[in-house]
């Protein structure tokens, strides 16, 4: 039997994780499959925008809370879990570490090259990053989307 905190914490976990899984699900399905039918320039100018943005209080929140929540929750629920929910929310940080890093070692420095290159030739900067971006991004959303899974079992 889990603690109130570690419930709490796990609660907190499943939903950060969600909405962070479902916010690059919606740029996996809808926004860059949108973006793709664009100029050149208007889809670099777009994701420079959308780069600008993103990156802000409430999403850097969203974050770090996909990493620190399941990580405060495991530690909490040392001695208390089962063996499936102990599993399931180290394997969930594991898929929240690892997506992290992709964003931080691929993603963040192909939006900054992205940036660097406003005001220079749109298409080459689109082909050095759209097809890239995508499949780094394909990858850490399924790690997100794991990342729940996991939690939301570990929470059963």
């Amino acid at each position: 039997m889990m603690s109130a905190m570690t419930s709490l914490l796990l609660a907190l976990s499943v939903i950060v994780n969600g909405l962070y899984a479902g916010f690059l699900l919606t740029f996996l399905i809808a926004i860059m499959p949108g973006l793709a039918g664009l100029t050149d320039e208007q889809f670099t100018a777009a994701m420079r925008r959308f780069n600008e943005k993103v990156p802000g209080p409430l999403f850097l929140l969203l974050f770090l809370g996909v990493v620190a929540l399941p990580a405060a929750a495991f530690l909490t629920a040392l001695g208390e879990h089962d063996a499936v929910a102990g599993a399931a929310m180290a394997a969930a940080l594991v898929c929240g570490v690892i997506g992290h890093a992709i964003t931080i070692v691929g993603n963040i420095p192909l939006n900054n090259a992205l940036a660097a290159s406003e005001g220079g030739d749109d298409s080459a900067a689109r082909a050095a990053f759209e097809p890239r971006w995508n499949t780094l991004h394909r990858v850490r959303t399924a790690f997100a989307i794991t990342a729940c899974g996991l939690l939301a079992l570990a929470a059963l």
